[in-house]
């Protein structure tokens, strides 16, 4: 029978220690998140991060938001299965990781309060909003209001003022009395500036008319106040609604793919606007992780499997309004009331490159001695109907393309409308979406609206005023007239301007898309172990159609 000694015992032992201290310094566990608390919050909240692996002391380890460390002295606490931090300033939403030397943890979504809101659930009867107050109780589109009360909540969240809004009715529409419809201020005048418990300063949105105004909290609205709109240099009218059923979808191919990935998906969704309005979801094959990122659907999936088919479908319906504007006597609009639309709009971008000196020489060109900003956006279109070239096959490039080879589909001619006017002192966006033809098929399409004070946003198409329209499509014999100053109710708007999306890693491989139905910076976003995939995004389908 084979023994061993003592001494020659105690040696396997240390060397059995030694391998064992090997493989588990190896194999040492990653620091994990699985709550944070809370979820959304505001910079200089206190953030508790509860999970495990973090660490029994901070040492050199560290939390990011949304790809911001906090300083040293924000950390309140560190425990291996809780930090405590102090939120640093950060964007609209990012994601938390805590990074422990080389590792670093899974990540979870913290969201900015003032912009991913979470609904309050129930009321109280004393709990809805009060308004007390209107200063001034008059005044013209994009005029500062102060809003005095109670219960307006501590933040906007998902709260809103609302103000009269009225469409012309149909002569075939049934005898009666409608009472008014309601337009929200608006984010994309920068309609709100406070928001408070007790006061909230913001400014009256485009097609808002005289009548009541209310403040509406998840907890109820308020009683209306009367407000004039008054002195406007024109009149707005929208008229023979439109309401359309669509639905469009992704189809996605994962190909090479590790644990952990996740890959996000920014779906576009129609906006709201004055001529845009009541849009609901009618179904989806899958919930968004977040429901409005910036008008955008948020979609999340998380460690996706290689050689696997994922997807996303949506269908929704919009009602759309032909606008028609008229101006009494251009020489009164005048450009002089600082905004943060006049401030904001008339800069340049990526896409509208309005500070080009050759693009300045050509405004300065085309609007001559003109001093009235309706005159000069007036004169700009005209020239691009007239000489840009504009046909109906898809171009590649943008305006400096546009401007030096005199030809322009329709993103290249919206593109460099927006640019000559903001050269000019206008300010002005592009605006992307569909045209719907008389067979119900769909055409991406890209026209401008411009800014006037006093009286808000006017609508321009040079495409369609050129008669660079698709097929089976109802184009006006008065085009080149119609198409400045109106539009027809035969599109749907997925942005009004640039939308710039955050990407949700500061590590993440994003796809590019240009020329979409959306001008959104983001589509898709891949982060982790996820090195190939492939999408298909289809095309808008017309699913229904109903006139008034």
């Amino acid at each position: 029978m084979r023994t061993f000694s003592p001494k020659k015992f105690l040696l396997y032992l240390i060397k059995f220690l030694f391998v064992m201290g090997l493989l588990t310094g190896c194999r040492e566990s990653l620091p994990k998140i699985a709550v944070l608390d809370p979820q959304i919050g505001l910079a200089g909240d206190l953030l508790t991060i509860r999970g495990s692996n973090f660490g029994t002391d901070r040492n050199e380890s560290y939390v990011t938001i949304a790809g911001t460390p906090p300083t040293t002295s924000s950390y309140i606490s560190w425990k291996d299965d809780e930090i405590r931090v102090k939120v640093p300033e950060f964007g609209n939403a990012g994601l938390v990781y805590v990074h422990r030397g080389t590792k670093s943890s899974n990540p979870l979504l913290f969201a900015n309060r003032a912009t991913m809101p979470v609904p309050v659930q129930g009321s109280e009867p004393d709990s809805a909003p009060q308004i007390s107050s209107i200063d001034p109780l008059s005044g013209v589109i994009g005029t500062l209001i102060t809003i005095q009360g109670s219960n307006f909540g501590s933040s906007r969240e998902n709260s809103g003022v609302f103000f009269s809004w009225d469409a012309e009715s149909s002569p075939a529409a049934p005898a009666g009395i409608n009472p008014p419809d309601y337009v929200e201020a608006s984010d994309t005048e920068y309609g709100y500036e406070l928001w408070s418990e007790r006061e909230i300063r913001l400014r009256i949105p485009d097609g808002a008319i005289s009548g009541n105004v209310e403040v509406r909290t998840p907890k109820g609205n308020s009683r209306p106040v009367y407000l004039e709109i008054s002195g406007k240099p024109g009149t707005k009218t929208f008229k023979d609604k439109r309401s359309y059923t669509f639905s469009y979808m992704v189809d996605l191919q994962i190909d090479q793919a590790a644990s952990p990935n996740n890959l996000y998906i920014w779906m576009p969704q129609p906006v709201v606007s004055a001529s845009q309005r009541n849009i609901r979801i009618l179904s989806r094959n899958t919930e968004p992780f977040v429901e409005n990122y910036r008008g955008a659907a948020l979609f999340q999936f998380i460690n996706v499997q290689p050689q696997t088919k994922l997807g996303i479908s949506q269908s929704c319906v919009a009602e759309v309004y032909a606008v028609e504007t008229t101006i009494k006597n251009p020489s009164t609009v005048k450009l002089n009331t600082p905004s943060p639309v006049g401030s904001v709009y008339i800069l340049p971008s990526g896409i509208i490159p309005s500070d080009n000196p050759e693009l300045k020489a050509k405004a300065a060109e085309i609007i001559g001695k003109e001093r009235d900003p309706y005159a000069k956006a007036q004169k700009i279109y005209t020239w691009l109907v007239s000489t840009a070239g504009i046909q109906t096959a898809p171009l590649t490039g943008g305006a400096m393309e546009a401007l030096e080879e005199k030809r322009a589909d329709s993103y290249r001619a919206s593109l460099l409308f927006c640019a000559l006017a903001r050269a000019a002192g206008i300010p002005s966006i592009p605006v992307a979406g569909i045209l719907v033809n008389r067979q119900m098929e769909t055409t991406r399409h890209y026209w401008d609206e411009f800014w006037l004070d006093g009286f808000g946003w006017v609508p321009a198409d040079p495409a369609l005023g050129a008669g660079a329209a698709p097929q089976d499509f109802n184009l006006r014999d008065d085009r080149a007239k119609y198409y400045f100053g109106n539009l027809d109710n035969q599109r749907i708007t997925f942005t009004r301007g640039e939308c710039y999306l955050s990407q949700m890693s500061p590590r993440g491989r994003t796809a590019l898309r240009t020329r979409e139905y959306s001008l959104q910076n983001l589509w898709e976003e891949a982060a982790g172990g996820l090195e190939s995939y492939s999408s298909l995004w289809s095309n808008v389908t017309i699913t229904g159609m109903y006139a008034e």
